[in-house]
């Protein structure tokens, strides 16, 4: 694997992580990410937090940064439950939504003023998203507003197909619900908010006094946080802890090959620093 292996020789302008799987892994910090995320710090170098989870809102993120001892300002955080109720917001400002979703998503979207209802005579929109209490009884709520009723259409947080766990398992996250939905009514979801979309691109440096091609974007995923960094025109890191290995890159045609594949996160951190300062890769 080291001949796949590729780092920077400088630091960039702004850098966007991914969480799940690149920061932490379950309850724990990844090794080195604490000391590339305080080294970046230290520089004054503008670093952002971005997941496809909607689990959580970005003040659950906060806490959960912060437990694992990297304090995070609420607006560096931003997540699939922000760019989802602001796209409803900005298209669909007066629908009456059914979430099929927890209630980070649920609380967010109610608190934004929108009506949730699980009567299907009523329902515009299904949001489609990570849901760990899906059951039969949402699936025919959403399979009687889209399919019988003729008025809802589907929408979704995320992409995603699984969540990945530590030692290897996971379970299923927002793609699996919206196939469900999509193969009972013959629908297609019709808009999705998370990563791939460079609508996250765009709301994790909005603020930051830079152009996308200085920032670089961190994450495990080769669809979701590698392809919406090439298409948001950001530089792309790779880090092989999470969902993508190193035969899955290898098998990638040469234009979609990540600028740098690390094999852990403070591989971010140029080499002079590391040997400037007399880093080991087991110190931290």
């Amino acid at each position: 694997m080291p001949d796949l292996l590729s780092a920077p020789t400088r630091f960039h302008s702004a850098y966007i992580f991914d969480m799940d799987g690149t920061i932490y892994l379950g309850d724990h910090l990844l090794p080195g990410a604490a000391r590339l995320v305080t080294e970046l710090r230290d520089r004054r170098i503008p670093v952002r937090f971005l997941s496809n989870n909607p689990t959580r809102d970005p003040q659950m993120y906060a806490d959960m940064l912060a437990d694992l001892g990297q304090p995070t300002p609420v607006a560096d955080i931003a997540n699939t439950v922000v760019t989802t109720t602001r796209w409803l917001l900005a298209n669909h400002p007066d629908a009456v939504l059914f979430v099929v979703g927890e209630e980070p998503l649920q609380r967010a979207l109610r608190d934004a003023g929108f009506e949730l209802s699980d009567d299907p005579a009523r329902i515009d929109i299904v949001v489609a998203s990570y849901d760990r209490t899906f059951e039969y009884r949402k699936l025919q709520i959403a399979f009687d507003a889209i399919w019988y009723h003729k008025r809802a259409f589907l929408v979704q947080t995320n992409p995603d197909r699984f969540c990945p766990f530590p030692g290897g398992r996971g379970e299923p996250d927002c793609a699996a619900i919206t196939a469900a939905i999509e193969a009972c009514t013959q629908t297609t979801c019709r808009a999705s908010f998370g990563k791939p979309d460079p609508m996250m691109a765009r709301l994790a440096i909005e603020g930051l006094d830079v152009s996308p091609e200085e920032v670089v974007m961190v994450g495990d995923r080769l669809q979701t946080d590698m392809t919406m960094a090439r298409g948001s025109g950001m530089g792309t890191a790779l880090v092989l802890t999470g969902e993508a290995t190193a035969a899955d890159v290898r098998a990638l045609p040469h234009d979609e090959k990540p600028d740098y594949v690390l094999d852990r996160v403070d591989r971010m951190i140029p080499q002079a620093v590391w040997d400037e300062l007399g880093w080991r890769a087991d110190d931290a």
